[in-house]
């Protein structure tokens, strides 16, 4: 008589059996394959056309539970409505952040051959925490930095190549980058405090570090510091809405003299607010006299140092410890892809060093394992969407773009110059044109209220020293020199709009 673990597993055995003779759960090879040339279709379609949809959704929120079923479907449905169902359900609520009329916060990148690299990505689906787990992710990754390093002109001392301890990492975004220096520059900081005071204890020392940030640094500086748990001063810039190296040393002193430890600055080349450059040969020189660490976010305008014409910004990068920017935001490579370069990368790899005998491997040492240079374990091969890019543009053409949506900027500034009710907030600085109409901050509001509403083009607001104005970047692949002059026509109607509003209730 069989055991009663024998029958069991003489019934599972059964029960796979039926499965596999029964139904495939899997969609076979010839059917992805029409449902991935469908889908290819729809995609390069849509992009062609986007400029011709309504940039915002007019949806409210809620507006998408009713349009599907409450529950998954028990049995498979045809890809055929699936694709149905894009238009029926998704479409209505896309804010079309590829259209020429989209001209809000900052650009985020697409292109086809990343698009292409990512279905690979998909397809490979590998999780590359260590070298082993698949080679080839690793080291595209050290040798697309290494290329996309070098066409910044970024100093030996931050290439892998250049055979010191300097390299690169993909980071999902340049918050990551800012967190993941913070974390390392404490690092640094703790190991030297606790030689000169053997005294203190981890908590003493964590309780005294102070970094620094100019008062415009995007908000994920502070949030880093929140994650980190250390204090984080937001320095004063100045009347160009840059931070320099005589306010961040003063405020370096005080500190200092109050007894706290400075160990880390951020300084932002293309500020979010209005594209402002901090004064990183100025402020990365004082941070060095008080070897305090210089990470350097240029998130968006990082991208423009491709072209040698911007690379003036980026004086004194030679003080900074760690540099970091998102070639997906203006290089053409889709989400997710920010690029980062350390110096000295082990202040970071000890600092997140946990070292399970299950991710252990006899190649350890010899590669990167970038499990070690970010916060999550898990990283997907996005190197792929770099060597496709730039294979598939060339350097030439990645500069044309850049140069190309600069001169657009120049285009709408001037539109803007041009009719007397207007004025710039800032000097257009690469993409980013900075505007408002004369008068208060309500009319402001309520302008960027009609504009938004009117659904032909989207901005969004800032607002320095309590002067509001408004934002326009020039965000698409697809955008012509006419729909600039669209987008002024759509400002100038929403002014002409609200004029007449503001004349009416006068009466």
């Amino acid at each position: 008589m069989p055991l009663p673990s024998e029958s069991k597993a003489k019934a599972n055995t059964l029960v796979a059996d039926k499965l596999d003779s029964s139904v495939s759960i899997d969609m076979e090879a010839p059917e992805f394959k029409d449902f991935a040339k469908s889908m290819v279709d729809y995609i390069a379609d849509y992009l062609e056309n986007v400029r011709d949809r309504r940039v915002l959704p007019e949806v409210k929120p809620g507006y998408l539970q009713p349009l599907i079923p409450d529950a998954a479907p028990e049995k498979p449905e045809d890809w055929q409505d699936v694709m149905k169902d894009i238009e029926r359900v998704i479409m209505p609520g896309v804010t079309h952040w590829h259209s020429p009329k989209f001209h809000a916060y900052f650009p985020t990148a697409n292109s086809y051959p990343a698009i292409v690299a990512d279905m690979l990505s998909g397809a490979i689906a590998c999780i590359g925490f260590t070298w082993i787990a698949s080679p080839a992710c690793t080291e595209l990754e050290v040798v697309m930095l290494d290329w996309l390093g070098k066409m910044l002109d970024l100093p030996a001392e931050f290439l892998a190549c250049s055979g010191g301890k300097g390299g690169g990492v993909i980071q999902g975004t340049a918050s990551e980058s800012t967190l993941v220096a913070l974390l390392g520059a404490k690092a640094k900081k703790i190991q030297q405090v606790k030689k000169e005071h053997p005294e203190w204890d981890e908590h003493t020392i964590i309780g005294k570090l102070v970094g620094y940030s100019s008062a415009q640094a995007h908000s994920s500086v502070e949030r880093a510091g929140l994650l980190g748990g250390v204090k984080l001063r937001s320095v004063p810039a100045d009347e160009h809405n840059r931070l320099r190296g005589d306010a961040l040393e003063q405020a370096i002193k005080e500190d200092l003299a109050a007894g706290l430890i400075p160990f880390y600055a951020v300084v932002t080349l293309g500020t979010t607010n209005s594209c402002a450059f901090d004064r990183l040969d100025e402020c990365g020189a004082v941070a060095n006299k008080y070897n305090v660490w210089v990470h350097v976010d240029a998130a968006y305008a990082g991208s423009a140092f491709i072209c040698p014409e911007y690379r003036h910004h980026m004086k004194g990068i030679e003080t900074a410890d760690s540099f970091n920017f998102n070639p997906h935001k203006w290089m053409l490579v889709n989400f997710d892809c920010s690029a980062m370069w350390l110096k000295d990368p082990s202040w970071v790899v000890n600092a997140f060093n946990v070292d399970p005998l299950y991710l252990k491997h006899d190649m350890q040492g010899s590669a990167p394992d970038y499990r070690h240079w970010q916060i999550p374990l898990g990283r997907r091969f996005r190197a792929l969407k770099l060597w496709f890019v730039l294979r598939l543009y060339g350097v030439e053409n990645l500069q044309a773009h850049i140069r190309r949506h600069c001169g657009f900027a120049k285009q709408f500034g001037d539109l803007c110059q041009q009719d007397k009710r207007f004025e710039l907030a800032a000097e257009v600085s690469m993409g980013l044109v900075c505007f408002r109409l004369k008068g208060s901050n309500e009319r402001n509001e309520a302008l960027l209220k009609r504009i938004n509403g009117r659904g032909n083009i989207h901005m969004v607001p800032a607002k320095i020293r309590d002067v509001y104005f408004l934002r326009m970047a020039v965000c698409s692949r697809f955008t012509r020199s006419e729909d600039m002059e669209y987008s002024w026509k759509e400002v100038s109607a929403a002014a002409d709009e609200l004029e007449k509003s503001e004349a009416a209730e006068k009466q």
